[in-house]
């Protein structure tokens, strides 16, 4: 079975108790569009119990408990000490100055009577002014923009909003999550190799530098976990990295793993575990929300295209079955359409071969809604991470690989995409703060026992 990895524990030895989630829990968004909003209006709506949290394992998920611990299987939100979603606080950063109940009707994924149950507390979230280029995502034009003389300053301007938004609201904790749209695809270059390379190409506007990692930089300065849900180069670059294991914040990412891909990686394990061949997977989307809109960008769409293929290799590792898979054509294509809206739409035509080679085929048409997959992948990461937070939990978080597309590990942890295996790696750090909890609740219980009976 995996144990969770030396990073920064050693899971064969006692873990160290997480600190209670006492107090508030801010949830700062960089990008307050439709995942945004679809994840706000949810939450807010389930606290008024007007629908359920139906894919959000931390609030529905079962944890298969170690047999010390428990007698049986437990609700994970019973067994691990997470944040309650009274307790959550949300706001952020974007480039339209819409509140939120606006930007929810603009958005149209949730249905009208769900936003009029939430109406007035949604109006009174507003996005802060965005840092914002067009040379990262030139099909948006932004208007609620911050504007600074460098890189550097725009960075502390993001601490200074996330000081303020601490202070006003009396929060206890923050974690922030990059709901952003996708930037432009980039690799890493000398600014992103080491801490002090990286704050020189700020105070310098290197080109390198991106507007997600500015957000990055300013919340791990501020001691806040950061999650980059797009598939931008943004968490993984070795200066963050560096900066995140010195103040001691978690770290993950990267690109969310909702539809075709989340699909792809439990049919791929399938196939592999049956030993059927796969000769080609040719996979095409059509979404016409904003970041459909983002994504006919060609650099944005390379970025895109590039995580998503990059499941199917390593879960079917070809080098290990050259027979079966060491000549699969593997394609991926996204096409704006605006009709559809948020209600995206995934093909995937699938060729395979048996015995003796003979081949046959699957076909899958998911027609999904993107920011209704996303929204619970957005609580469970903000709750995951305030909880790592607390366990001095810090650098790259592989145990929550389980939610995106290219997970982002610590240096020498294996990328495991296998959606079964991924989720055995979070029931196990799962199972690891149960058991301080556990500890933590006995010990409690046994000292007020002797107490009394004194």
């Amino acid at each position: 079975m995996y144990k969770p990895s030396d990073e920064p524990h050693d899971a064969t030895k006692t873990p160290t108790p997480a600190a209670r989630p006492e107090g508030r829990l801010g949830v700062l968004i960089p990008g307050m569009g439709a995942v945004a909003t679809t994840f706000i209006g949810g939450v807010l709506a389930i606290r008024r119990g007007l629908g359920k949290p139906i894919g959000a394992l931390s609030q529905m998920g079962i944890l298969p408990m170690d047999h010390a611990l428990s007698e049986g299987d437990r609700l994970i939100r019973d067994v691990v000490p997470l944040a309650r979603l009274d307790d959550l606080v949300f706001g952020g950063w974007d480039i339209f100055d819409d509140d939120m109940y606006a930007a929810a009707v603009d958005a149209g994924v949730l249905a009208q009577p769900t936003l009029d149950g939430i109406r007035s507390e949604l109006k009174a979230i507003r996005p802060m002014p965005a840092v914002f280029d067009r040379r990262y995502v030139n099909r948006l034009d932004g208007r609620h923009t911050k504007s600074g003389r460098t890189k550097l300053d725009l960075a502390d301007q993001v601490r200074r909003d996330i000081q303020a938004f601490k202070d006003a609201n009396g929060l206890a904790r923050m974690v922030m999550i990059w709901c952003g749209s996708t930037e432009s695809y980039s690799q890493p270059g000398p600014v992103h190799q080491s801490v002090s390379s990286f704050e020189a190409g700020l105070k310098a506007d290197d080109p390198g530098i991106a507007p997600s990692m500015i957000y990055a930089y300013a919340a791990i300065q501020e001691g806040l976990p950061f999650v980059n849900g797009a598939p931008n180069l943004t968490d993984e670059i070795p200066a963050l990295q560096a900066m995140a294991q010195q103040h001691e914040v978690p770290l993950s990412g990267k690109d969310f793993k909702t539809g075709q891909t989340m699909i792809k990686t439990v049919l791929a394990p399938a196939f592999k575990t049956r030993l059927l061949g796969v000769a080609g997977w040719f996979s095409t989307n059509i979404l016409g929300n904003r970041d459909g809109e983002v994504l006919d960008d060609p650099q944005a769409l390379k970025a895109k295209e590039i995580s998503k293929l990059s499941a199917l290799e390593h879960i079917l590792q070809p080098e290990l079955y050259p027979d079966l898979y060491g000549d699969l054509h593997h394609s991926v294509k996204i096409n704006y359409y605006p009709p559809r809206g948020d209600n995206k739409e995934g093909w995937d035509n699938i060729d395979i071969f048996g015995w003796l080679g003979y081949p046959m085929q699957v076909k899958i048409n998911f027609l999904c809604r993107d920011s209704i997959l996303a929204a619970p992948l957005v609580l469970d990461v903000a709750l995951f991470m305030d909880l790592a937070a607390r366990s001095g939990w810090h650098g790259p978080q592989d145990w929550l690989s389980f939610y995106y597309k290219s997970p982002v590990t610590p240096e020498g942890v294996t990328v495991e995409h296998d959606l079964f295996q991924q989720r055995e790696r979070l029931n196990a750090r799962l199972n690891q703060a149960a058991q301080t909890t556990v500890r933590d609740t006995e010990m409690y219980a046994n000292h007020k026992k002797r107490r009394l009976s004194k």
